[in-house]
């Protein structure tokens, strides 16, 4: 494989969901959907340590609770069943009783106690599940490690997404190769706080339940929590993550001398997958990403960048190319964020609009045509103190109307 170095991280260009040691993966159409494949499945040979984030939404979907329980019984888990095309939300009893077969169908199949699987739906809400489809075909799922397999799976947990979303990284812990890699899915209703979007990591790395949490929700907070399409967060989105210890390093913990680089290797894993997830939001054209600097805090930086990111009418200019600041400039000041008003500098790719908030003479169509571009970034200082924050979204195109009006069609 080639590798591509990234700081103490190296990307590895052929990597799939699979080349951590331990896992498989298998993904196939059983009719929930027209045509694309619709069931998965993440297998891995030993009990892994586990742990998931969930919607912020407080309708949640039958599958998170059904997740939450397997999780919260040891912090292990050995597999995952998905589907997509399906939310199996607002589903009421029967859709409980649904997810709990799920799980004890693939439990069976694999030879496992039920709480080592998890569940995960993804799809249409308020639907009930056709079970008819998938319970029969969960005993057609091989596992396996072929890059076809990981492609497969990819496919399988999409719905709306353009495209398949996955990375795959390598850092040194313990002197002993450690690798990660996720696939995601996520094209509409993306909201920080995760919807709709579904993320599975895993990793070799030696590390328990609870520590594999921490650092995942720190990565999180920085990463999927800080993407935005079009401010909606649905019923069924989860991050989860599973580390199978194989690469036998020393347990990561706090206080060992890489638990920073194993922290970054999580947060560039998710980072990946966040950004993927923005740029194909539904019928975008361009990823925006807004950096924040000078806020009172990191947090409040990050405030202002997701505001902004989020603006409907930020992201309509960027989609009709318009260097139109004003847009940017009261975002800031709707944030929420302290700020001073005279104080602000905005800036569209390396061109400055803004200083102290007083307008600076530039080209419009030169940042006309830096809007054009398929990533575009907006930079903005607010010089109140030492905080600093990014998050990322997309344009607002026709298109989104046009996909959202007919997705039940």
């Amino acid at each position: 494989m080639v590798l591509i170095k990234e700081s103490s991280i190296q990307k590895m260009e052929k990597g799939t969901i699979v080349t951590p040691a331990g896992f498989q993966v298998s993904g196939m159409h059983t009719g929930v959907k027209r045509k694309r494949h619709d069931l998965g499945l993440i297998y891995c040979d030993v009990p892994a340590s586990a742990a998931a984030l969930y919607t912020q939404n407080i309708i949640q979907a039958a599958p998170l609770q059904v997740t939450k329980e397997s999780i919260a019984q040891e912090g292990k888990l050995q597999a995952v069943i998905v589907n997509s095309g399906n939310a199996n939300a607002c589903t009421g009893k029967q859709g409980e009783a649904d997810a709990y077969i799920m799980r004890q169908a693939a439990a069976d199949y694999l030879s496992l106690p039920e709480q080592m699987v998890a569940v995960s739906s993804t799809g249409i809400i308020g639907l009930e599940m056709p079970m008819d489809h998938i319970i029969p075909n969960i005993e057609n799922l091989h596992p396996a490690t072929h890059a076809k397999d990981a492609a497969a799976f990819n496919e399988s947990i999409l719905t709306t997404d353009t495209c398949s979303k996955s990375t795959c990284h390598q850092t040194l812990i313990d002197g002993k190769k450690v690798t990660m890699a996720g696939s995601a899915k996520g094209s509409g209703m993306i909201e920080p706080n995760m919807g709709t979007m579904l993320a599975f990591v895993t990793t070799d790395a030696a590390i328990e339940p609870d520590m594999l949490h921490l650092a995942l929700k720190e990565a999180t907070d920085k990463t999927f929590n800080c993407i935005t399409v079009d401010g909606d967060t649905s019923t069924n989105d989860m991050v989860l993550t599973m580390a199978s210890g194989k690469a036998a390093n020393n347990t990561l913990t706090p206080e060992h001398s890489d638990w920073v680089n194993f922290t970054e290797l999580l947060q560039q894993t998710c980072e990946d997958l966040a950004k993927m997830i923005a740029r194909d939001g539904e019928g975008a054209t361009t990823l925006i990403e807004v950096e924040v600097n000078g806020a009172g805090s990191n947090d409040e930086a990050v405030k202002a960048a997701k505001t902004i990111v989020g603006s409907s009418l930020v992201k309509t200019a960027v989609y009709g190319a318009d260097p139109n600041w004003g847009r940017i400039i009261a975002a800031v000041g709707r944030s929420g964020v302290k700020a001073d008003a005279e104080a602000i500098d905005v800036s569209i790719g390396t061109i400055p609009l803004l200083e102290n908030s007083q307008p600076l003479p530039f080209s419009e169509a030169e940042v006309s045509d830096y809007l054009k571009n398929d990533d575009v970034t907006i930079a903005v200082n607010l010089n109140v103190g030492n905080g600093a924050g990014r998050a990322w979204g997309c344009d607002l195109t026709y298109d989104y109307v046009r996909i959202n009006a007919s997705y039940r069609t």
